[in-house]
């Protein structure tokens, strides 16, 4: 899904795109904690040994005590140990990975570390610092910064920028049912339409493609960003492309401004989606064209348009 990376903005700051769901902890208690009778088939058989047992007189009751003993404690210790590894599992999910000791928080973009300040203190710190920590990591190593983000959550869940910080950093880890779920929750708490690019793409990558065409369908499109716009776009082009609709999709790409002047990031993915489509319709030199095109103003090589001229 590379001609559709998500548009918005992300919530720590500049440092590059924003990822594992974690296994739920401890699922495998025992039974009901009380050890099962054996060798009872029947009323009978369960009369006659209440007989043998008291007919054994003392030494005979002080076994059926010891028995009586060792069974009620003989789970014990492991339903023990299995709460530890619980506690352990949350413990270790609520704390994080281990922030590199440059972060300090202060690193943190302006704008969402003014939506810290409904914190405490040392919590809001504690917060920015897996916030930046995701952001350094988000390009290099996604799933550890989604985990940072799944810790900031766990101080700060009722913040509407951290949900949008975890479900950015689903989506790059590639949980993007995860991601779909913090950014729709993010979109309840504040009403933004910032995040509908990469809504909808997740719900392409989860094989939806008539879901996200509905999503962007359903958006009011009167005064959005360019760049926001552009990437709805490519993501509405791209699940016409996943309906096999290869004309929808490049009509659709075609009243895009492919040729403004602008060389940002969006310009460079609405050519390379442009020339991606022409590609794959069969139109090899018209999308070599493009190509060219999009080499010209992507300096930050963030496409391989360079690699697929004349493929």
């Amino acid at each position: 899904m590379s001609e559709s990376k998500g548009g918005s903005k992300r919530p720590y700051g500049d440092r590059g795109p924003a990822s594992g769901r974690s296994g739920g902890a401890g699922s495998g208690r025992s039974g009901s904690g009380r050890p099962a009778r054996s060798g009872a088939p029947g009323r009978a058989g369960a009369a006659g040994a209440g007989r043998a047992s008291r007919s054994t007189g003392r030494d005979g009751a002080t076994s059926d005590r010891g028995e009586r003993s060792e069974r009620s404690w003989s789970r014990k210790p492991q339903d023990r140990r299995e709460r530890d590894v619980e506690r352990s599992q949350e413990q270790a999910a609520y704390d994080g990975p281990p922030i590199p000791e440059h972060i300090t928080g202060r690193e943190l973009d302006r704008d969402v570390a003014g939506q810290l300040k409904s914190l405490p203190e040392k919590l809001a710190l504690r917060v920015a610092r897996h916030l930046v920590a995701a952001g350094e990591l988000m390009e290099a190593d996604p799933k550890t910064a989604y985990q940072h983000t799944l810790a900031a959550r766990a101080r700060a869940g009722r913040l509407a920028i951290i949900r949008e910080a975890v479900g950015e950093a689903a989506y790059a880890a590639g949980e993007f049912a995860e991601a779909l779920s913090e950014l729709k929750s993010a979109r309840r708490m504040n009403g933004s339409s910032a995040y509908m690019a990469v809504m909808a793409d997740c719900e392409r990558a989860l094989g939806r493609p008539e879901r996200a065409l509905t999503m962007i369908k359903n958006l009011k499109r009167e005064g959005l960003d360019p760049a926001l716009a552009a990437e709805l776009t490519i993501v509405e082009a791209g699940a016409r492309r996943d309906r096999g609709e290869i004309d929808a999709a490049l009509r659709l790409l075609e009243k895009a401004p492919l040729m403004s002047r602008s060389r940002a990031d969006w310009v460079v993915r609405l050519r390379y989606a442009y020339a991606d489509a022409l590609h794959a319709s069969g139109r090899v030199e018209e999308a070599t064209e493009w190509f060219h095109r999009t080499a010209a103003i992507d300096a930050d090589e963030i496409t391989d348009a360079l690699d697929r001229i004349g493929t």
